[in-house]
């Protein structure tokens, strides 16, 4: 696990996207967060743990059969495949800087590393349950409204840190980003779907897991 952290960070360090250029000065640091209180930074690559069952917020080049025909995102059980780990960015025209913090109540958008489209939302139904389809879609010059999502913090905290109680709500549709136990058994056997849904429940309840986190941006 220490290895697969070292090689993320590496990965960072050398060619996260050019939304936020690297200065001579910047660091990344892989975090397992023990003891330690680690805070939420845009830039940073992380994975998203379904409170409820564990799972991992994941996608693959593997497109929906129905609905929109997108690429599809599920819940993963296992904790080390590498297509589970996201990019936090912030919402489109946000004047927002790698390694500013984030408030509850901001709008984000989480681009999937390995493929570099958005987490994605819009009307289409889900496959197994008929709710709302979350997706994965356009690409680095390609993003729309339809990848935001709110974050809203359960509980006290202000802004966003790790193994923090969390809800993703989207923008456009009003959906709670969601998981379950129903499976796939055929595109992503033995996966979850996951969707949104328009009301609060406990099964749309994440928190940031494995990832490497940019320092806070020191203010000049």
């Amino acid at each position: 696990m220490a290895i697969a952290f070292f090689a993320l960070a590496l990965f960072l360090f050398l060619s996260l996207d050019s939304d936020f250029p690297y200065s001579s000065t910047s660091s990344v640091s892989a975090a397992s967060s023990e003891g330690v209180e680690v805070q939420i930074t845009y830039g940073s690559v992380l994975k998203l743990m379904h409170e409820k069952t564990k799972v991992r917020l994941h996608s693959h080049e593997v497109p929906y059969g129905s609905g929109s025909g997108q690429q599809s995102v599920t819940g993963f059980p296992s904790v080390d495949d590498s297509n589970s780990y996201w990019v936090v960015k912030p919402e489109l025209g946000s004047s927002a800087k790698q390694g500013d913090t984030i408030k509850s109540g901001t709008l984000i958008r989480l681009q999937h590393m390995r493929t570099r489209k958005w987490l994605h939302s819009h009307l289409h139904a889900s496959p197994i349950s008929h709710n709302l389809e979350v997706s994965c879609f356009g690409g680095e010059t390609e993003s729309d409204t339809g990848d935001h999502w709110k974050l809203t913090i359960e509980g006290s905290g202000k802004t966003w840190k790790q193994d923090q109680k969390i809800r993703l709500q989207h923008v456009d549709t009003g959906g709670y980003l969601h998981s379950h136990d129903k499976k796939y058994t055929r595109i992503a056997g033995g996966q979850q779907e996951v969707c949104g849904v328009r009301e609060k429940r406990a099964e749309n309840v994440w928190l940031a897991a494995e990832g490497v986190y940019l320092p806070i941006t020191e203010s000049k």
